[in-house]
């Protein structure tokens, strides 16, 4: 990653954790915003860019990235403007030990793309038995504790969050019953009825979630709640907040688009965990994400073709997100008639608020973490046009509006169109 002093020419600015909207040169040195709209005394540029028609904005932070090879999906997040990414611990082997979380860290550093940040596992081996040593994975690295998909009983919970609440670490749970949801790999509805496929009931997600906020507010842990599926899912959330709750919670990009019609004939591609739920579901999702209830994520999850070309029941869930996160935040922005600096900051300034970390802002002085994008450059999704090693997406062949034309990492330039 070369560094440079560069002065991003003739662009639209738009930094939602400020306000800012507006036609503005950026100028960036030693890795930082250095200023806005005019140049800082003594400033001379390496290199001037002209971002005529362009959008620049903050980097995108994600919050939920699994990354199968690391330097490939690295590569994506950054040709998807995505600049700093939580890694949730349920990879292989899962985040349980500080080596594990050390050699991450070390690796993504080395590469030079994304800014990686670790979440660690709640329990040893994602197994539900015992605590991890919660102390050694957050020297290590970790931001924060997670058991993934996997089931925690409710005392082993509590414990968790008890000793997490003394030290201010944050807990993040994907709230679901694994009694209630069973072997369900659909949502419980109309749609896996005629197909013939198990359903995964809404109380799946409205008893976990209630639980976790229950447990939170006994211990006064910091709690977020992992890609929301359902609108009673959000109206407790909301509930909770009202009551003066600090929890936050997050929705996949996929549901705030997608529904359980979209699995239409068995499409593997459309299998996710939790399960694309109703229409009416889809559409309380898109009114939280409106309203601020709840940040946006890729929920990124490399899948290859072998666990896709499978019956629907049998396939591997998730799907690649890192390159369509932004395209799909401006889709939803335009169908919603959304102020685009309020969409962005569902992907930008709220998850890095969740995170804890230095992201997400072009304030003077932050680190110059940037995306540089065409809001209408139309391109179509296919294996070809994605730098993921997973290529498993509903929106295969479908075109899109939105292209990244640049992305700064601490100054440097790490993507390039």
């Amino acid at each position: 990653m070369n560094r440079q002093n560069l002065h991003i020419q003739n662009a639209r600015l738009i930094d939602p954790a400020s306000g800012l909207d507006s036609r503005l040169d950026l100028f960036v040195g030693d890795g930082r915003i250095a200023a806005i709209g005019q140049p800082p005394a003594g400033f001379a540029a390496d290199r001037r860019i002209d971002a005529a028609g362009l959008i620049v904005c903050p980097g995108l932070v994600d919050l939920s990235t699994r990354l199968g090879g690391i330097e490939p999906e690295l590569g994506a997040a950054v040709s998807g403007g995505v600049t700093s990414l939580a890694c949730p611990p349920d990879s292989k082997p899962p985040l349980d030990e500080p080596g594990l979380v050390e050699r991450l860290v070390r690796r993504s550093e080395t590469l030079g793309l994304a800014r990686v940040y670790p979440i660690g596992a709640l329990t040893h081996g994602l197994a539900g038995q015992r605590l991890a040593e919660m102390n050694g994975l957050a020297r290590a690295g970790c931001i924060g504790f997670s058991q993934a998909n996997q089931p925690i009983d409710t005392q082993l919970l509590l414990r968790a969050m008890q000793y997490a609440a003394t030290f201010g670490y944050a807990v993040r749970l994907r709230p679901q019953d694994q009694f209630l949801a069973g072997d369900g790999v659909a949502h419980d509805g109309e749609v896996a009825s005629r197909l013939g496929l198990t359903g995964v009931p809404v109380s799946a997600e409205t008893v976990a979630t209630a639980t976790a906020l229950l447990l939170a507010s006994e211990t006064g842990v910091r709690l977020h709640l992992s890609r929301l599926s359902s609108a009673a899912g959000v109206a407790l959330v909301r509930e909770a907040k009202r009551s003066g709750m600090q929890v936050t919670c997050d929705i996949s990009i996929h549901h705030l688009h997608l529904s359980e019609i979209d699995i239409g004939y068995f499409d593997s591609n459309a299998r996710f965990d939790p399960p694309l739920r109703a229409a009416s579901d889809r559409d309380a999702l898109r009114a939280a994400a409106q309203e601020g209830l709840a940040a946006l994520c890729s929920d990124h999850t490399p899948v290859d073709a072998d666990g896709k070309q499978l019956p629907f029941a049998e396939a591997l869930p998730g799907a690649t997100g890192l390159e369509l996160l932004l395209p799909l935040t401006l889709l939803w922005a335009e169908q919603a008639s959304l102020p685009l600096a309020e969409a962005l900051a569902r992907v930008t300034c709220d998850p890095a608020a969740i995170l804890g970390i230095d992201a997400g802002s072009l304030a003077i002085g932050s680190p110059a973490d940037v995306c540089v994008f065409d809001p209408t450059e139309p391109w179509r999704v296919s294996a070809e046009s994605l730098r993921s090693q997973g290529k498993n997406t509903p929106y295969l062949g479908y075109e899109m509006s939105g292209r990244v034309r640049m992305t700064l990492v601490g100054g440097g330039i790490v993507f390039e169109a």
